[in-house]
């Protein structure tokens, strides 16, 4: 296995000692454990990919960066962030992904129990990520990661992604969008009926990601992104932005306990009250970042959740028109090209349903039915549970 400082392929001044570690602070019976894990993938990867389709093969996400998250228990350290590894194959990438995806996916379920964190694959092309533009996905990967197999330096020729200014606002507002759509999750967990301990767990889990992406947006939308969560809550405490931030302060603090969740996670055993007001807490904060954000990145004036839904904007203006009526066709079948704004992203439904969804008290039947069954197209019921059915669009698209 071959480990790879964060940049020093490409002559970084970060000491390149840090990925020899998967983690900051866990003992080394969990550094050898998550080492016997990626020896595991890379032998079952090996028998499923023939040598001459694999170029490589990588772990990126927190463990591959070094900051992967620890579960301090009595049983001492434990894993706890998902294991993301990519699979970086010769030819086309599509035919690649439909031909080794689905044993990839077996193989990941057959280890995740032993590793004791879900095991993920992607299934990618070098040459494809060496000519795409750069996304808050491809910095963190190149700038931070693992190779177990293939060249030492496999992203060389692809230095452009390592530019965090040139990360889209796009990104942003994807990152702030599932990070919201955690917490709509979150508030159905909460709703009346059995709470678990496990409910409590995903609740807590996803306000602490929610936290961390309210300075994570601040600094994308200013160029100030980087891989290290460490070294955004340390750009983001000095900031000083070229406009007046009102919130700035409370993004600062919740950006800090998002942090701080991140690399030393805990399982949350809050009751249900207090989780609660958590929530609440945190979802009020969400609206003036995401109106903030998507007035910034579409030069609008939206003035509330409402406002936002119901704007005619065109809020993926860079989508290819062909490109999205074929998206919507695959969600929705070809009845779509019946409904108006059929050639509009259908990220775009996902946005507008999450306004109102969230931050509307009590949104009306008839803008859900517009945004989330246009046609009546997508799975539903009597009762209209609107949140499954926009999970279920949300799905495809984030």
């Amino acid at each position: 296995m071959q480990t790879v400082g964060p940049l020093a392929a490409y002559g970084s001044r970060e000491r390149p000692d840090r990925a020899k570690r998967f983690t900051l602070d866990g003992r080394n019976e969990l550094e050898n454990h998550l080492a016997r894990v990626c020896e595991k993938v890379l032998a079952g990867v090996q028998k499923i990919i023939p040598p001459h389709k694999l170029e490589a093969l990588v772990l990126g996400g927190g463990y591959g960066r070094g900051e992967g998250g620890v579960l301090k228990t009595g049983n001492g350290d434990r894993p706890y962030n998902d294991l993301e590894f990519y699979a970086f194959l010769r030819g086309n990438r599509f035919w690649n992904e439909r031909k080794f995806r689905p044993a990839l996916h077996k193989l990941g379920e057959q280890l995740s129990p032993e590793a004791g964190l879900q095991v993920e694959f992607k299934v990618d092309s070098l040459a494809h990520l060496r000519h795409s533009p750069v996304t808050m996905f491809s910095y963190d990967l190149v700038a931070a990661h693992r190779v177990l197999s293939g060249n030492s330096a496999p992203f060389i020729g692809g230095e452009h992604h390592l530019n965090a200014g040139k990360i889209p606002l796009s990104e942003a507002t994807r990152l702030l969008m599932n990070r919201c759509s955690g917490l709509l999750f979150a508030r159905e967990k909460l709703a009346p009926g059995p709470f678990s301990a496990e409910d409590a767990d995903f609740v807590g889990r996803n306000i602490a990601k929610a936290q961390l992406a309210f300075g994570d947006v601040v600094l994308t939308a200013f160029g100030q992104y980087h891989w290290s969560c460490r070294e955004r809550r340390e750009r983001l405490r000095g900031f000083s932005p070229p406009e007046h931030l009102p919130w700035l302060g409370e993004a600062r603090r919740h950006h800090n306990a998002g942090v701080e969740f991140k690399l030393f996670p805990q399982r949350i055993v809050a009751p249900r009250a207090e989780l609660e007001l958590r929530l609440a807490e945190t979802t009020a904060f969400a609206l003036p970042m995401w109106l903030w954000l998507e007035n910034r990145r579409l030069g609008c004036r939206f003035a509330s959740a409402q406002d936002y839904a119901s704007s005619p904007v065109n809020k993926c203006p860079d989508s290819d028109r062909w490109r999205n009526c074929l998206l919507n066709a695959g969600v929705f079948g070809p009845a779509i090209f019946l409904c108006a704004n059929c050639h509009r992203h259908p990220r775009e439904r996902i946005f507008n349903t999450l306004a109102l969804l969230l931050w509307e008290i009590r949104p009306k039947d008839s803008d859900l039915q517009r945004q989330l069954r246009p046609a009546d197209l997508l799975p539903g019921d009597d009762t209209e549970k609107w949140v499954a059915v926009y999970q279920t669009l949300w799905s495809h698209f984030n």
